[in-house]
C-alpha cells in the first residue's frame, strides 16, 4: 500500500484513533509512572487532554483540514491537565499550526508539522528535561528530517518514525536514572507512542473501535434522564458473569441458552472463547440466569447491578449537580456585581479541611483538585473568570499543576496572572500567609515564592506496586514517606512511617510542623501521633488540621 496524501476525512480518522488507542491504554500507562503512588495519572491526563480535543472535532461533521486543526488545538489547548497533558497540547498546538493552510498533507508537510511540534513544545517548558515525552517527540521529528529526501510514501515514512520513536522510548530509562532504577520507561513518551500508533493503523484503514470515541453525545449522555421514570425499566438487574466450561458445551447447547436468557431479560450478549464463555444480561431473576449457567461450569468475575437504585441515585446527584451549577452561577453574578478587587487569589486544593484553610487565609477561588485528579487548563480559566480582581495570583499546590496554570496565564488578556509555583499544599499555605496588601504585585510574586520555598512537606501513602526507588526496595501496600523530591521513609505502619518521613524534615532551623491529616485518619489517631511527634522534638511546635485529603493520610511541613 502506497498513500501519498492524507486528506481532512483521513486527518479526523487518524486524530480519533489516536484518542481510542491512548484511551484504551491509559492505565498501563499510569503504571509506569515512576512513583508508585495510588493517584499514577499521567496515561489519564494525557487522555483527557485529548478527549477536549474530540469533543470539539465531533462537532465538525465535514471538516476542512483548517477547521481539524483549530478544534485539535483549541480544544487540547484548554483540556490540557499535568505537565503531560500541557506538552501533549502544545505539540498538537505547534503540529496544526503548520498543516492549517493545506488541503492535503504529504511527506514534506508531515515532516515540518512534527518539527514545529516538537518546537512548540520545547518552548512551553522552562527546564526541558531529557528521557521524557519531549525526548521522544524530538526522536519523531529527526527521523522525519532524515526519511524527507528518501520516499513520498507516508506509509512507509510513517512506519519508519514509529519503529524509530519506539527505539527512543525503550532508550528513555539510559537517559533518566529515575526510570532505570524504577525499571520503566516514560509514562508520557508511551503515551504519545500510542497516540500515533493508532492514527497509523487508521491510515492503513484499519478497523478501529470509535464507539467511547465519536459520540457526539460523549459528554451529555446522562441529559434527561431526570425525566425517565424507573417504571421504564423493564428488567431491573444487569447480571454479568463468566462460566469456566467444565461440562459438554457446542454450538447448539449456546443457542439454547441464548434462548433461554432471552426468556428472561433483554440486552443480551454471551461470547464464548474456547472454555470460557462471557454473560452479559438485564433480567428480573438473577438467580434464574446463574443457576441455568451453572450446568455448563463453575462462575467467576460474578457481578449485579440493580439498574432501578443505580437511576436513582443518578437522578439525586444530577439533581445536586443542577443545583451546584445554580450556586456557582449566583456566586459568579455576585462576584462580577462586587467592586473590582485589586488582587485575588485561586488555590488547587484536594480536602474538604484544606478548602476551609485556604478559604480562610483570603483564598476567593477553590479548584478541587491536587494529586488524584489534576484540573484542566480550562478549570483555571473558568476560575480566573469567577474572580473579579485586576490582578490573580493562582497557587497551583502541586508540581504536576503549574504548567496548565501557566497556559491559563498566556490565554487570559484582561487580568494580570501570577502563577507561584508551589509543588505542595504547605508551600501554597505559606505563600499566601506571606501576601502583603500594600505592596506591588510583582513584589507579592516574589516574596510568596521565596518564603514558599522554605517550607519543607511531606505526604504519606500508600504503594500500588512493586519496585526499586532511591534505594529503597518498595513492596505493594507499603506505607510511604514522600519528601519533596524522593521517598524518604517505607515502612508497615502509617505512624511509624510518618514519623520517620519527620526525622527526615525536621532539622536544627525547624521551629513548627503541621500535620495535616487525611479521610482514613480520625481525629484522635492524629492527636496520638502529634503527642509523640512533641515528645521527640521538645522544642518545636506542632500543630494539628484536618485536612480531609484522599489517599494521603498525612500531609505535612517543616518550617
Amino acid at each position: 500500500m502506497v498513500i501519498n496524501t492524507i486528506d481532512a476525512k483521513t486527518l479526523k480518522k487518524m486524530f480519533l484513533a489516536g484518542a481510542a488507542c491512548i484511551e484504551a491504554k491509559k492505565e498501563i500507562i499510569n503504571e509506569l509512572n515512576v512513583f508508585p503512588v495510588p493517584d499514577g495519572d499521567t496515561g489519564t491526563n494525557m487522555t483527557l487532554t485529548i478527549m477536549s480535543a474530540v469533543k470539539e472535532v465531533n462537532n465538525l461533521s465535514d471538516p476542512s483540514i483548517e477547521e481539524l486543526a483549530k478544534a485539535i488545538s483549541g480544544g487540547s489547548l484548554r483540556g490540557a491537565r499535568g505537565n503531560s497533558g500541557v506538552i501533549l497540547s502544545q505539540l498538537f498546538r505547534g503540529f496544526t499550526k503548520e498543516i492549517k493552510d493545506f488541503k492535503e498533507i504529504n511527506v514534506t508537510i508531515m515532516t515540518n508539522a512534527l518539527q514545529k511540534a516538537v518546537e512548540t513544545a520545547y518552548r512551553a517548558v522552562m527546564k526541558p528535561k531529557e528521557g521524557t515525552i519531549l525526548t521522544v517527540a524530538r526522536g519523531a521529528a529527526e527521523k522525519a528530517s532524515a526519511l524527507v529526501s528518501e520516499t513520498d510514501d507516508l506509509v512507509y515514512f510513517c512506519h519508519e518514525v514509529i519503529t524509530h520513536m519506539e527505539m527512543v522510548l525503550k532508550n528513555t530509562p539510559e537517559l533518566l536514572p529515575v526510570l532505570k532504577e524504577a525499571g520503566v520507561v516514560d509514562a508520557g513518551g508511551q503515551g504519545l507512542l500510542e497516540i500515533v500508533k493508532g492514527a497509523y493503523d487508521a491510515l492503513l484503514g484499519k478497523e478501529i473501535s470509535l464507539n467511547n470515541i465519536t459520540s457526539n453525545d460523549i459528554v451529555s449522555m446522562g441529559t434527561g434522564r431526570e425525566r425517565i421514570s424507573t417504571d421504564d425499566i423493564k428488567f431491573g438487574y444487569c447480571t454479568e458473569y463468566i462460566i469456566m466450561l467444565e461440562n459438554e458445551y457446542n454450538l447448539k447447547i449456546e443457542q439454547e441458552f441464548k434462548a433461554y436468557l432471552e426468556s428472561i431479560g433483554d440486552s443480551l450478549v454471551v461470547v464464548s472463547d474456547e472454555d470460557v464463555v462471557k454473560v452479559h444480561v438485564h433480567t428480573n431473576d438473577p438467580g434464574l440466569a446463574i443457576q441455568r449457567a451453572l450446568k455448563y461450569g463453575s462462575l467467576t468475575r460474578m457481578k449485579i447491578d440493580n439498574m432501578r437504585e443505580e437511576h436513582n441515585e443518578r437522578v439525586i446527584k444530577d439533581a445536586e449537580k443542577a443545583a451546584g451549577e445554580q450556586k456557582k452561577e449566583e456566586k459568579k453574578a455576585e462576584a462580577v456585581n462586587k467592586p473590582r478587587k485589586k488582587s485575588g487569589f485561586i488555590a488547587v486544593s484536594m480536602g474538604e479541611g484544606l478548602d476551609e484553610i485556604f478559604t480562610g487565609l483570603g483564598v476567593d477561588y477553590i479548584i478541587k483538585g491536587g494529586q488524584t485528579m489534576n484540573p484542566s487548563t480550562e478549570d483555571m480559566l473558568n476560575a480566573i473568570n469567577e474572580v473579579n480582581a485586576d490582578n490573580i495570583f493562582i497557587l497551583p499546590n502541586n508540581g504536576n499543576i503549574i504548567l496548565a496554570a501557566e497556559q491559563a496565564k498566556h490565554l487570559t488578556e484582561n487580568k494580570k496572572i501570577y502563577v507561584i509555583p508551589s509543588k505542595t499544599v504547605p508551600q501554597g499555605i505559606t505563600a499566601v500567609i506571606n501576601f502583603v496588601y500594600d505592596k506591588l504585585p510583582e513584589e507579592n510574586a516574589a516574596r510568596m515564592s521565596e518564603e514558599m520555598n522554605k517550607v519543607k512537606s511531606g505526604q504519606v501513602t500508600y504503594a500500588v506496586r512493586d519496585t526499586s526507588l532511591d534505594g529503597k526496595d518498595i513492596k505493594q501496600g507499603n506505607i510511604m514517606g514522600i519528601g519533596d523530591k524522593t521517598i524518604l521513609s517505607v515502612g508497615t505502619e502509617i505512624k511509624d512511617t510518618t514519623l520517620e518521613l519527620i526525622k527526615c524534615l525536621a532539622d536544627e532551623e525547624a521551629e513548627l510542623i503541621s500535620l495535616y491529616y487525611g479521610l482514613e485518619i480520625s481525629e484522635e489517631d492524629a492527636n496520638t501521633l502529634a503527642e509523640e511527634v512533641m515528645k521527640q522534638y521538645p522544642n518545636l511546635d506542632v500543630e494539628v488540621h484536618y485536612g480531609g485529603q484522599p489517599i494521603y493520610y498525612y500531609v505535612l511541613s517543616v518550617e
